[in-house]
């Protein structure tokens, strides 16, 4: 069984808002890393609808885009991609693939057949998988940034505090900090 794995770019004060964070090739190569990492990676139609809109004209060269960002977005094209919706059903992009159905055992399914685990990128969709107690690490990035706004990460809540296990903390050079945290249960 692979390990679901939450990673997002996060403010000083809990931002997630994607406009919020440094989109430079340090950023890029850190995410392309998780990416490369995992069996698959798992969205909130939102998430995925934003994702769509932009990175497969940048694989297919029709956006101008700096190296690492296309290198990401080729490399996007042929991960496997798991979408959660209740209100979409048809996701065309490639390797897309729809999460219907119980969420708990959904999910619980996509971790089981992706032994190099599953990456989730989509906050409000953390809340949910982290309330059905199925997220195991959490790859923040977090910028040396204050928005000011949201949206927040957990900004909905949750009903009790989660306990993590710091595995390791790595600062870039445009200030950002990469935290890897494991879930400690019991």
């Amino acid at each position: 069984m692979g390990l679901l794995t939450f990673s997002i770019n996060v403010t000083l004060d809990g931002c997630v808002d994607h406009q919020e964070g440094i989109a430079d090739d340090e950023t890029h190569a850190f995410f392309t890393r998780l990416m490369d990492e995992a069996g698959a990676m798992l969205w909130g139609r939102v998430t995925y609808e934003m994702m769509e809109i932009y990175w497969p004209s940048v694989a297919r060269g029709e956006v101008e885009a700096r190296p690492m960002m296309r290198d990401w977005a080729f490399k996007l094209e042929g991960k496997p991609k798991y979408v959660v919706s209740s209100t979409r059903t048809d996701f065309p992009w490639t390797n897309s693939h729809h999460v219907a159905g119980d969420l708990r055992s959904g999910v619980q399914k996509l971790k089981d057949a992706n032994p190099a685990g599953v990456l989730l990128g989509s906050g409000k969709l953390a809340t949910e998988l982290d309330r059905l107690d199925l997220i195991d690490e959490y790859k923040f990035l977090v910028h040396p940034r204050i928005a000011g706004h949201g949206p927040t990460l957990y900004q909905s809540g949750l009903s009790d505090t989660r306990r993590l296990e710091l595995i390791s903390a790595k600062p870039l050079g445009n200030g950002a900090v990469a935290l890897h945290y494991r879930r400690t249960r019991g």
